[in-house]
């Protein structure tokens, strides 16, 4: 397509060829612009994992090694660069060829994603992999912003997240999330920033809880983002023993 137009610019005006030759390079060059991935590690049961992305025209060599249960890679804020288009999404136990999971993906160039490998069910022996959007917003001023993964297959089917000021007695209305179900992501929350709102710690207080039960809790946990301006992706896992909901969720930097 691309050395079809460079052809037709040449039966066209100077001026009208380089206007068109604008917009033809910016087309051309984007779709190898690669994509943006992390990848985070929530089968419960699987030891550590290699990750090897396979793209077009791609030496099969992996992006992320030995990564392990509720881990991230790569470390926090960052994301690393994979093939953009449809890609093949493989893993392995770590320094073997042993597969645990092989999947295709679509990724957009320039785009960031965060990857979740979870299970479709506890003690199940299929891989569920998300591959979620990173739309990543900037907060309005004086603000943060949060948003949840549910990737607990031993856990509720359906929770409640709310996000609270700290201090404070217990979840209370309004919810933040409400029916988050196993492998949804929700939407970014903003939220105003206020460090001066407690002592210690400053920010805020999540509660994860069954759908309509706020007494049935599943998380308590603090979070306390540094600065206004703060993006952060909240992840529900299973815990490390399995057949549970993990009491505390796993964070990852966005932005600031």
């Amino acid at each position: 397509m691309c050395r079809l137009m460079s052809r037709l610019l040449k039966a066209l005006p100077l001026t009208l060829a380089l206007a068109v030759l604008t917009i033809v390079t910016a087309s051309c060059g984007s779709s190898n612009a690669p994509a943006q991935v992390r990848f985070v590690h929530a089968i419960q049961d699987a030891p550590a994992l290699d990750i090897d992305v396979t793209g077009p025209n791609t030496a099969s060599t992996p992006e992320f090694t030995h990564v392990s249960f509720l881990d991230v890679q790569p470390a926090q804020p960052g994301y690393t660069s994979v093939p953009s288009g449809s890609d093949t999404i493989a893993g392995v136990l770590t320094g073997t060829t042993t597969p645990v999971f092989t999947d295709t993906v679509g990724w957009g160039a320039g785009a960031n994603y965060t990857v979740v490998a979870t299970k479709t069910a506890a003690n199940d022996s299929n891989v569920a992999l998300l591959s979620i959007p990173d739309s990543i917003p900037t907060p309005p001023s004086g603000d943060v912003e949060f948003r949840v993964i549910h990737a607990s297959p031993s856990g509720p089917s359906s929770v409640d997240v709310y996000i609270e000021l700290n201090p404070n007695t217990g979840p209370g209305l309004p919810i933040a999330i409400q029916g988050l179900t196993y492998k949804q992501v929700s939407k970014y929350l903003t939220f105003t920033f206020n460090p001066n709102n407690a002592t210690p710690p400053p920010g805020f207080k999540v509660y994860v809880t069954a759908p309509g039960n706020a007494a049935q809790i599943y998380i308590t946990e603090f979070l306390s983002p540094s600065t206004a301006g703060a993006v952060r992706t909240l992840v529900l896992t299973d815990a490390p023993t399995g057949n549970a909901m993990n009491s505390t969720y796993l964070e990852l930097s966005d932005l600031n």
